[in-house]
Formats: structure tokens, C-alpha cells, sequence
């Protein structure tokens, strides 16, 4: 068999654990997107028009109209033969309900806004989401109150050093993005996500991963509903100085300003 796109990801990589079983799925099958179609088809996957959902080759979306309308009025998602389209199939199949909202939020901006130089704050803030996020899922306590703190005032020792049990303990981290996945495949340094930070009970940490998964789905895919998206929702998160994400991380690592930068402040006029 001739190398695939996606021979040669190290599935084993912590920021990989979102959609690892998912991938197992397809990268196994003889054909993926024949196999992307049947998870789809089984699990009774649909779009916020409740129609089913069904990834088609790329070629089949009609010139002249938006990727993200195409999937709202038709269940059909174009998808390529690449691993930024191969990424966001995994992200329907592991999340579902938040995709299917994120779909609805793009295509309800194109329907008011149409298609322009500019995407417009909302719809900016979900093709952000979609593409680059991470999700910070952490526990609903003082100690949890202490990580966030220090990451929005991007205090890196603090979050990632000094507090680094406390973020083992009662925080962790969800690739979502799939531009983001697709980034970590050939991991740098300076790789950044738009963190999304998710409250939970302590009890949230004791339970399987399929259950944290479901969890977090409706969770969030209800937050989206109800909440107006802003770019001002997110918090960057370096991810390789997630703890446990990459070997050596000492001081030096995270001293480095390039990528763990300060806080910028505004200077009144």
C-alpha cells in the first residue's frame, strides 16, 4: 500500500487524545472515507437541520458558495484529501453537538452578513473556535479560580511550575481546533491555541473519557447556543507548556519570552 497523508502521526502524543479513538476508526479502514461516512451514517450524525451528515469530495461543492452554508442548507461537508480537512472529520465524529452549533452560528453570519473581505466579529470568533481552540476544562474551586487567574495574566511560572500538581489535578486540556491538530503534527514551540475555559464539578474528574466527552459536547454546544461569541473569550494557551505536553519543561523552557510573552498592558490616552 502507498504511504497515506496521514501514515506517520505519532497518535500517541498527549494533544492527540481527543480524537485518537476516532482516528483508529479510519485510518484501519481500507478506504477512510468510506469508513468516515458509515460512523457517520450509524451514529445518526446531523446538522442543525437535522440533515444527515455526509462528507463529500471537495469537488462537489457548487462554485459560488460558501463551505459553511453548503453544510448548513445540505449536511455535506466538503472534505479533502489532507490533513486539516481529515482533522475536522475527526472533530464531527468526537464532537458532534459542537460542531453542529459552530455550523449554525458561520451560516446564520453569512445568511445576514454575506460573504466579504471581512468574516465580522461573530463569525471571526467561531471560525476561531473551529479552527484553533483548545478546550480548558477546569474545576470549579478555588484552586481552579488560582489556574485561571494566572494564565490570563499570562503568569507561565505560576500556571505551569509553581501550580503545575494543582493543574495536573484539577484542570486538563482538549484539542479542538483541527488548523491546531493539524499544526502538532510537526509540533514548534510557539504553537498557540484560543483557550476555552469550561467550568466543572470535582466530580467531572472521575469519570471515563467517553463520559467527560459527552460531558463536554453538550456542555458547550449549549454555552454556544446561548452565548454571543467574541474574540474576547479566549485565552492563549502555548500548548507545549501544558504540563506533560513536552519533555524538558524546566524553567529555561518556560523562560523562553518568544512564546510564554507577558501580558500586554493598555496605556489610557
Amino acid at each position: 500500500m502507498s504511504e497515506r497523508f496521514f501514515d506517520g502521526i505519532d497518535w500517541s502524543a498527549a494533544w492527540f487524545d481527543t480524537v485518537r479513538d476516532q482516528a483508529q476508526h479510519l485510518i484501519s479502514a481500507a478506504d477512510w472515507r468510506i469508513r468516515l461516512n458509515q460512523l457517520a451514517s450509524d451514529r445518526q450524525l446531523h446538522n442543525h437541520r437535522d440533515l444527515p451528515l455526509q462528507f463529500i469530495p471537495q469537488e462537489e461543492l457548487p462554485e459560488g458558495i460558501a463551505y459553511e452554508a453548503h453544510i448548513s442548507a445540505s449536511g455535506k461537508v466538503p472534505t479533502r484529501e489532507n490533513l486539516h480537512d481529515f482533522f475536522n472529520a475527526l472533530v464531527w465524529l468526537t464532537f458532534p453537538a459542537i460542531k453542529r452549533q459552530l455550523n449554525s452560528l458561520q451560516a446564520q453570519q453569512i445568511a445576514e452578513l454575506g460573504i466579504g473581505k471581512s468574516r465580522g466579529p461573530a463569525r471571526d470568533a467561531a471560525t476561531i473556535f473551529d479552527e484553533n481552540s483548545a478546550l480548558l476544562v477546569v474545576e470549579n474551586s478555588a484552586a481552579g479560580d488560582a489556574l485561571i487567574q494566572a494564565l490570563r495574566a499570562h503568569e507561565w511560572s505560576s500556571a505551569f511550575i509553581q501550580q503545575r500538581q494543582a493543574f495536573r489535578q484539577y484542570a486538563e486540556v482538549w484539542s479542538f481546533g483541527h488548523a491546531l491538530m493539524e499544526k502538532l503534527v510537526r509540533p514548534y514551540k510557539a504553537i498557540t491555541a484560543h483557550a476555552w475555559i469550561l467550568r466543572v464539578a470535582p466530580a467531572y474528574f472521575v469519570d471515563s473519557p467517553e463520559e467527560k466527552r459527552r460531558y463536554i459536547d453538550r456542555q458547550l454546544a449549549q454555552q454556544l447556543m446561548t452565548h454571543p461569541l467574541t474574540t474576547a473569550d479566549y485565552t492563549p494557551l502555548p500548548v507545549l507548556g501544558i504540563p506533560g505536553w513536552w519533555p524538558q519543561q524546566d524553567a529555561a523552557f518556560y523562560a523562553d519570552t518568544s512564546v510564554f510573552r507577558s501580558r500586554r498592558v493598555k496605556i489610557a490616552a
